[in-house]
């Protein structure tokens, strides 16, 4: 038999509303880290659930040390509930999935593997999305191409948030105080040596109709906080409309239709290219006014599983001084 390593790695898995499939989500993790030679803590963001989820984890963590828990004051969002995770991650490398099981666990010794051979970020690239509708994977390619056709980063294709991160990446996505986070995008913004795993995602163990607005929410983030080519489209749209307008006034001249006519039509093709244009302006001004509140990203409303909770704490108000003192 193999000896243990010296590896410490932590599992991030966020949670919203996933009471219907926690217990098997669970029971596949323990199962996992109990056949690893590493030494491993899951640890579970609940992200305001409003069902049991909270009670069945608790449940968990009261026959297995490993098993840790952070509750959110509310509902937050996915991605800031993966980076209350990050914060919260003691290990060497940390392990992001899903609480579902479409990431399977059995694909982390392969990224393992890759990290042991040098790559501080090692991502999963899908191959199949089983129990996943047309729309939904339609969608999902489309932003991906579109992503890196219009930004300077270079995402990977078909890669979500299920990935292992070295260490020192994570330091620095801690110092990250984006207020909209987008970890994709600010993964592959950091750099260093990054690898695929190729993997087929599973369906879903269990149904959840919580997420429905999730990805056009999350495709806006990265879109806004990466990229200025929308801006640059609200003054394109707003010269063909000008151009359009001055074409079609000639035309209906000419044609000898009535002044009114052509004035209406032409209005109208102003009007919306100016209600398109401030749209776009208007999300990443909103963004710039979320940057200056300096609210805390997430309120922590109590942990469970940390042997120090009041160091922990400082994570939840001063997120900008978070390395140097978890250095102290």
């Amino acid at each position: 038999m193999m000896d243990k390593t010296t590896d410490y790695l932590s599992i991030v898995v966020p949670v919203y509303n996933e009471a219907a499939g926690i217990t098997e989500t669970i029971d596949v993790l323990e199962n996992y880290i109990a056949n690893r030679l590493e030494d491993y803590e899951i640890l579970f963001v609940d992200d305001g659930s409003t069902d049991n989820s909270v009670r069945l984890i608790q449940q968990a963590m009261d026959r297995n040390e490993n098993i840790k828990l952070i509750e959110l004051s509310r509902n937050f969002g996915h991605q800031v509930a993966i980076t209350a995770g990050l914060r919260y991650a003691s290990g060497d490398a940390v392990v992001i999935m899903a609480a579902d099981l479409q990431d399977p666990p059995a694909v982390i010794p392969d990224m393992i593997e890759k990290w042991h051979a040098g790559n501080q970020v090692v991502y999963g690239q899908r191959v199949s999305r089983d129990g996943e509708n047309l729309f939904h994977r339609f969608f999902s390619a489309l932003f991906y191409r579109v992503f890196r056709a219009i930004t300077h980063i270079h995402v990977p294709l078909d890669a979500g948030d299920f990935r292992l991160l070295d260490q020192r990446v994570v330091r620095i996505l801690r110092q990250m105080n984006e207020p909209d986070p987008f970890l994709r995008g600010m993964v592959s913004w950091v750099g260093f040596k990054q690898t695929s795993v190729r993997y087929e995602r599973q369906a879903r163990t269990a149904k959840n109709s919580n997420r429905r607005g999730h990805l056009l929410h999350l495709a806006m983030d990265g879109i806004t906080a990466f990229s200025a080519v929308p801006l640059k489209i609200a003054t394109w749209i707003g010269s063909l409309a000008m151009i359009f307008g001055l074409v079609y006034l000639g035309i209906e001249a000419f044609i000898g239709l009535t002044t009114l006519k052509v004035l209406v039509f032409s209005l109208y093709f102003l009007v919306s290219a100016v209600l398109v244009s401030l749209g776009i302006i208007g999300s990443y001004l909103f963004r710039v006014l979320n940057a200056t509140k300096h609210r805390p990203l997430y309120i922590v409303a109590s942990t469970h599983g940390f042997s120090n909770p009041e160091r922990r704490s400082i994570v939840r108000f001063q997120t900008n001084h978070v390395q140097s003192r978890e250095q102290s």
